[in-house]
């Protein structure tokens, strides 16, 4: 059964402000590794996030980070950024269990 991927407003912001390359390599990869198994942990593409309530797991795409939460049959993208910034976002907006 496919999970149904939505995007919080702050993800779709972000998503616009890629690059055309990079934001057609995001939604490939949020479409291959999110739509059918988005808590399946890989090695270097999907990690859960430890000590942390929100967001639940992380997606690697080259040098941008997906951050997402999976509820239900639903994945909520919550934030698309470099990874030069994603410590911060994660210290700005990330719930520390």
């Amino acid at each position: 059964m496919p999970f149904e991927i939505v995007l919080a407003p702050e993800a779709l912001d972000d998503l616009r402000a890629l690059r055309a390359y990079d934001r057609a390599k995001v939604l490939e990869a949020m479409n291959a590794h999110l739509r059918h198994h988005p808590t399946q942990v890989s090695r270097s593409r999907t990690k859960r996030l430890r000590g942390m309530d929100r967001p639940q797991f992380r997606l690697r795409v080259d040098d941008v980070r997906v951050f997402y939460d999976v509820i239900g049959t639903r994945v909520e993208v919550l934030a698309i950024v470099e990874k030069s910034e994603a410590a911060a976002w994660l210290a700005r907006h990330g719930s520390v269990a």
